[in-house]
């Protein structure tokens, strides 16, 4: 008797753990959702400086996806996957029933990955600082340098 009341006792922390890591994703989509709807022109320019997308395309990912927030999980998981945005455009309109994880493991970010824990907490930010690019046409340079040290 005891170790079923063990076992169903594990069992509930892991689930009630395993929904607040769903809510704390969920609350930060949430709050983007907000924060784009009240200026989705400073929204759109804050995605473009933070993934070095140009503002036509975040503004052309932004009419794709459902929400707001989406396009902002779809440049993460794009800088993340170093993938294309409208690669993970068309990987998201696929499995977005299934939810943001199958989108991840479908571009190639691994389960158990550090990536993958960030996904599943949430662990991100809208900062609108560069240093997440993903616009290859837009942030390849010549080469010259490249692996050189000064």
């Amino acid at each position: 008797m005891k170790k079923a009341v063990i076992a169903i006792s594990v069992l509930f922390f892991i689930s009630l753990s395993a929904a607040s890591a769903h809510a704390d994703l969920d609350s930060f989509l949430a709050g983007l959702n907000l924060q784009a709807r009240g200026d989705m022109e400073g929204f759109s320019v804050k995605l473009s400086n933070q993934f070095g997308v140009s503002l036509p395309r975040v503004e052309t990912i932004i009419t794709r996806v459902e929400e707001p927030a989406d396009a902002f999980m779809c440049l993460q998981l794009g800088a993340m996957a170093k993938e294309e945005p409208e690669r993970v455009v068309q990987t998201y309109r696929r499995k977005k029933e299934k939810g943001w994880g199958a989108v991840a493991k479908d571009l190639g970010i691994k389960p158990g990955s550090a990536e993958f824990h960030a996904l599943k907490r949430g662990d991100f930010e809208l900062t609108g600082e560069g240093g997440m690019a993903t616009d290859t046409k837009e942030t390849k340079g010549k080469g010259k340098g490249k692996g050189k040290s000064k």
